[in-house]
């Protein structure tokens, strides 16, 4: 009588992990229980043998039942004609080309003409000619983190370019490409985020699971701002996603701003500028699926991507390659209907997360244009812009924000009264001085015409020096309204009811405690996170 087959995972089920994978060869000791005995949960690597079989056996049900394959038929640019495989590739599909010297180049699917598939690589075409084999990849583009990634950095692949080593895969996967959260089932915004920043904390709160732009040109000190809020920020996790950077910053930027206390709870993300369009484009959806799966596993995370504007360039050279006709400055369509799709995966979680994505994502504006295309789609998506301005940057304020022609979407509903009033306040000093500022300059106006006028002259330099900040500082929320009221000369806290207590301009409330206030973010870490699991 004819045995009935059994599934891959029935005939594996008992055998030795050694009868499968070599690299488990040899003896395996026993791993003993609590009480002392021995027990036959044998572990390689701290790698208890079922969980390696596990493993193996979750591989081994992706593979495919068959394979197959078409023909390259056209090479032209980028973009390649693969025919044999158009009535079973849909777009979005992957096919890896098999070249003449034996590598596999990965590939997209972006479109269809005449009959074939056309194609844009994830790496060099060197090697592939006419009439090389194209497999078709069926398996739908995931990755499988797990907290292990924290302080590595991976390409757009979930492959590690830092040299440690490779990285342990998780039981888990995570679609690249996957939907954002349905709105009627998400939370709303929770409460302030504190990012370590006082310009933005007192004039442009964040809330856990805004989304935010920084606008700024080339040059004006947006990645430097990114990284002060990536070691600062009470967040549990940062991922950050560095698309079209030159390869020569990347290493500069690790070390030197983002530092290894920044690193050491961060998940970064590479894509320089030489590498091709559907490769900075996927590191903006690994990006994204890493921040998801930190929300769903460890909390409040902060992700931050830099830039959305070098993703949109990378969209503009696929959809153009495809032959998409352009739009708004060669912008093609489908790049305006992605923007949304992806930028809309960060924000409030759901009741079956575990936190939120808090979302920072730069946009260089070409030109110092704020009402160039991708500046002006992106606003209108997100919940709030930063804006860098050249001008402040050249007379030396770092970080050169403009809170005038800045706003956060969620104040003042995040505020108390007495943190509006002091913010408002601060705003009409500013305000009334820029207006007047021209005449002020030249001497054209004489000291006691205006007594607005002259209030936000008195102050104007006070404000100035609280919105300057060295990248080596951090401020809290509480120590940044207590800095801005001393500035204005207005009483906070506790210095209403200590006469005293006069303050100075500009001066933080209890001066000189970084350190303080950095073991204090750490311990308000901790609590939340014991909060969590209680």
């Amino acid at each position: 009588m004819a045995r009935k087959p059994l599934s891959v995972r029935q005939e594996f089920a008992g055998l030795p992990v050694s009868r499968f994978n070599p690299t488990l060869k040899g003896a395996i000791p026993q791993c003993p229980r609590r009480d002392g005995a021995p027990t036959n949960d044998r572990r390689v690597d701290g790698v208890s043998e079922a969980s390696a079989l596990k493993t193996f056996l979750d591989d081994v049900d992706h593979l495919p039942a068959e394979r197959l394959y078409g023909r390259v038929t056209s090479v032209l640019g980028m973009l390649v004609e693969v025919a044999g495989l158009e009535r079973v590739l849909s777009i979005g599909g992957r096919v890896d080309i098999l070249t003449r010297d034996n590598r596999r180049v990965p590939c997209e699917a972006v479109g269809f003409r005449e009959g074939r598939a056309l194609l844009l690589p994830f790496g060099a075409l060197e090697g592939v000619s006419l009439g090389c084999a194209a497999e078709l990849s069926t398996a739908e583009p995931t990755v499988r983190p797990t907290n292990a990634w924290l302080g590595r950095v991976v390409n757009a692949l979930g492959e590690p370019v830092d040299g440690k080593g490779p990285l342990p895969q998780g039981r888990e996967s995570y679609p690249l490409r996957a939907q954002p959260p349905s709105a009627h089932g998400r939370r709303r915004v929770g409460g302030k985020l504190d990012l370590g920043v006082r310009a933005i904390n007192t004039f442009l709160s964040c809330c856990r699971g805004q989304r935010m732009g920084i606008f700024a040109g080339s040059g004006v000190g947006k990645s430097v701002t990114l990284s002060m809020m990536a070691r600062y920020t009470e967040a549990d996790v940062n991922v950050i996603g560095l698309i079209g950077e030159r390869g020569r910053e990347v290493q500069e930027w690790l070390e030197d701003e983002l530092g290894p206390e920044g690193l050491a709870r961060s998940v970064v993300v590479v894509a320089t500028s030489d590498e091709p369009p559907p490769m900075r484009r996927q590191a903006v959806y690994m990006t994204l699926a890493l921040a998801e799966y930190f929300r769903d596993h460890s909390g409040e995370v902060l992700c931050m991507l830099d830039s959305v504007t070098r993703f949109a360039m990378a969209l503009r050279e696929i959809g153009l390659a495809a032959g998409e006709p352009p739009a708004s400055k060669g912008y093609t369509p489908s790049v305006f209907g992605e923007l949304p799709q992806v930028l809309e995966r960060a924000g409030p979680g759901t009741s079956a997360t575990a936190g939120d994505i808090t979302g920072l994502f730069t946009v260089l504006v070409e030109g110092d244009d704020h009402s160039e295309p991708i500046a002006d789609a992106v606003r209108g998506i997100l919940d709030g812009h930063i804006v860098l301005d050249r001008q402040i940057a050249e007379r030396g304020r770092y970080p050169a924000i403009n809170v005038l022609r800045s706003i956060s979407r969620t104040m003042p509903a995040c505020n108390t009264q007495e943190q509006t009033d002091l913010v408002q306040r601060a705003r009409r000093l500013l305000s009334t001085y820029e207006d007047m500022g021209e005449l002020i300059r030249i001497g054209a106006y004489k000291k006691g015409s205006d007594p607005k006028v002259d209030e936000a002259i008195q102050y104007v330099d006070r404000i100035e020096s609280f919105l300057h900040q060295d990248k080596q500082e951090r401020t809290s929320l509480d120590d940044g309204y207590a800095m801005l009221a001393r500035a204005l000369d207005m009483p906070w806290g506790d210095a209403k009811n200590d006469p005293n207590d006069s303050g100075g301009a500009g001066q933080p409330a209890g001066g000189g405690q970084a350190g303080q206030q950095g073991a204090a973010q750490g311990g308000g870490r901790k609590a939340r996170r014991r909060d969590r699991q209680g």
